[in-house]
């Protein structure tokens, strides 16, 4: 390889190197997102599983004592 192809290459490397760096800072805001969006639905879904679990277990005591 003469030295202007080197030089080509080790420029296209060093633009897809820095590109992809770049690319991989919007991720972690992304993940950041969707874990507090995650944990922001944590409590009501407890709430309705409490409520369906309430619901399960009267209608089993009517079924076992009526």
């Amino acid at each position: 390889m003469n030295k202007k192809n080197r030089i080509i290459l080790l420029a296209a490397m060093i633009v897809a190197a820095v590109s992809q760096t770049f690319a991989q800072g919007n991720g972690l805001a992304g993940i950041n997102e969707a874990t507090s969006m995650v944990t922001s639905y944590f409590d009501p879904g407890t709430k309705l599983i409490y409520a369906i679990g309430a619901v399960v277990g009267l209608i089993g005591g009517i079924k076992v004592y009526g």
